[in-house]
């Protein structure tokens, strides 16, 4: 594996982290707009991030959640606990 995918797991969970966060909040906290703002930037980014991590090195999620290049990439190794950061 090789540095810059790590770099990217890394920037993901972070931006994941941020989002769960930011639901947390929202959802106690329904009208803050700043919050709700930040929370779509946030989620855009992730959105993108993944997409571009996926198109370099496979899927992060299977069952419909991310397609898949030929042949079948989900079965690629490392597998994310087998990591180290």
């Amino acid at each position: 594996m090789d540095g810059n995918q790590i770099s990217m797991l890394k920037k993901i969970m972070e931006i994941e982290f941020t989002c769960t966060d930011l639901n947390l909040y929202l959802d106690t906290h329904p009208e803050d707009q700043k919050a709700l703002q930040d929370y779509n930037y946030y989620s855009n980014q992730l959105s993108m991030l993944k997409q571009q991590y996926e198109q370099f090195y496979g899927p992060l999620m299977v069952f419909g959640h991310s397609q898949s290049q030929y042949p079948w990439k989900w079965v690629d190794d490392p597998w994310p606990w087998e990591i180290e950061y």
